[in-house]
């Protein structure tokens, strides 16, 4: 590697055995007064989705820069890796705080890997930006902070486990727009932040990928799996279908186009996780109180609109604690990746696979 790139043997090789060193205490330890039973599941075709999805699907997805291909499939399967060893410890932690006994097996694995994808959908909002120790400690934080905002939704708030589990569209895109917005931008002229033919590409196979294993990923946690399915799949044929007519309409010449938002709206949003993610999440979060209050209020008298009133009430909070929670926490964290010790990468380096991967036959003129 050559000299002008920064070494990053004194740090993530160092981070990451400390990381698995944790959890393997946890493993042997456990928590006080917690026991392991391992239940019995069926749910392993499901689970296979949602791993292809968030694997395969986000790795493609985040292929949109020219030069950043290594570094957007490589660091996703690190973070979801990770991610998920460090979920499946919060939700042993979660348990231990209820006071229940704690069921190993795919289900509790899913809800981790459910829970990281919140990490998946923020690093594509600073992909090119931030380095591989940030990106860690970026998971690490994040994921405490969405299982304390999930913890207050079902424990004070009251709302159903499932529902919580889909807050991660929401927590992951806000988080993510909130950290990004804490890094320097990338200069105008920067060559390296173009996409080409073949890396949009990519980025729509992997956007294909998603869009086919949403419903599973969507009725993994819910009881009522084939209506969550059937919901999911009726809602994305109608928003693609929507979202090619509205390309057509908004364009000059009435060709399709892809990620026209970022410049209206000056997000620094690398991969388009705010459209993609963050308004289909504000819009399901509205959609779901309109829904309870329409489908409640026909069946329900008078004398108990005002339990009718409180579910909607909860419903708003839960979103509103949720998105609030994701933007600060975000900021917070902005921060704290930026400070010297964790090697932020300068403006100049930003977009760049060989800062992190070796390419001996590209050492020049890369």
């Amino acid at each position: 590697m050559p000299s002008r790139y920064r070494s990053f043997r004194c740090s993530v090789p160092w981070l990451i055995l400390l990381l698995q060193a944790l959890l393997l205490l946890r493993s042997f330890l456990g928590f006080p007064g917690v026991s392991d039973t391992y239940s019995p599941s069926n749910s392993y075709p499901e689970f296979q989705d949602v791993n292809h999805m968030v694997i395969f699907g986000f790795g493609f997805f985040l292929m949109v820069l020219r030069r950043y291909g290594f570094s957007s499939t490589g660091f996703n399967f690190l973070l979801v890796v990770l991610g998920v060893q460090c979920s499946m410890l919060a939700e042993d932690l979660l348990v231990f705080l209820r006071g229940e006994q704690n069921e190993v097996g795919l289900e509790s694995l899913a809800r981790a890997f459910v829970s990281v994808t919140a990490v998946v959908i923020s690093t594509g909002a600073v992909l090119g930006r931030a380095n591989p120790v940030q990106l860690i400690v970026m998971t690490l934080v994040e994921l405490t902070f969405f299982y304390v905002s999930r913890y207050i939704n079902e424990r004070f708030l009251e709302v159903p486990a499932p529902l919580t589990g889909m807050h991660v569209y929401l927590f992951g895109a806000y988080f993510g727009l909130a950290l990004a917005s804490r890094f320097p931008e990338a200069p105008p002229g920067l060559d390296k932040s173009r996409s080409t033919p073949k890396s949009e590409l990519f980025s729509v196979l992997g956007t294909v990928f998603v869009w086919v294993f949403w419903p599973s990923f969507n009725s993994i946690l819910p009881f009522l799996k084939m209506q969550a399915v059937i919901n999911t799949y009726l809602a994305l044929a109608v928003s693609a279908v929507a979202a090619f007519m509205l390309s057509a309409l908004t364009s000059k010449d009435g060709k399709f186009r892809m990620r026209c938002f970022n410049p209206a709206l000056k997000l620094q949003d690398t991969s388009g996780v705010h459209f993609t993610f963050g308004l289909p999440a504000v819009l399901g979060a509205v959609a779901t109180v309109v829904l309870i209050v329409v489908e409640d209020g026909i069946d329900t008298r008078w004398n108990e609109l005002s339990r009718l009133g409180y579910d909607a009430f909860v419903y708003i909070g839960a979103f509103c604690q949720t998105i609030s929670t994701a933007l600060i926490t975000g900021l917070i964290t902005g921060l704290i990746l930026n400070i010297k010790l964790l090697k932020a990468v300068h403006v100049s380096k930003y977009f760049d696979d060989q800062f992190y991967w070796e390419f001996p036959h590209l050492s020049v003129g890369f």
